[in-house]
């Protein structure tokens, strides 16, 4: 087998509106304009993309709260990590610097999904 390219990762969400909010506005993503036969929506991320999905029981818990890298995580890279900084605390977001001293930043979605930003 020889894979050769990520396509997707799914999210569940607990709700979808709230989450789109964060996706889209907070992070930027670009919506997949697409008719789903569940509740959800698609973001594009280079050739990449985020479903989420909704399912109202979700519950995401942190397996380590001091560290949220060492959670399972979505990781992103970004053009200024001091911008996407600056954006997420604009928004009230929850922010943890990388503990192994490069430049990246832990946040959560509204469901405590983690996200990770990465300086390219």
């Amino acid at each position: 087998m020889e894979i050769i390219q990520s396509l997707h990762a799914a999210v569940l969400v607990s709700d979808l509106e709230v989450a789109e909010q964060f996706y889209g506005n907070v992070l930027g993503l670009s919506k997949v304009e697409r008719v789903l036969k569940y509740p959800g929506a698609w973001y594009q991320v280079g050739n990449f993309q985020i479903h989420l999905i909704l399912d109202p029981n979700t519950k995401s818990e942190l397996q380590n709260l001091q560290k949220w890298g060492r959670n399972p995580h979505v990781a992103f890279s970004v053009a200024n990590l001091d911008d996407a900084k600056t954006q997420l605390l604009a928004h009230h977001c929850a922010i943890q610097m990388s503990a192994s001293g490069r430049a990246a930043l832990f946040t959560q979605d509204p469901d405590g999904n983690i996200i990770e930003l990465s300086q390219a």
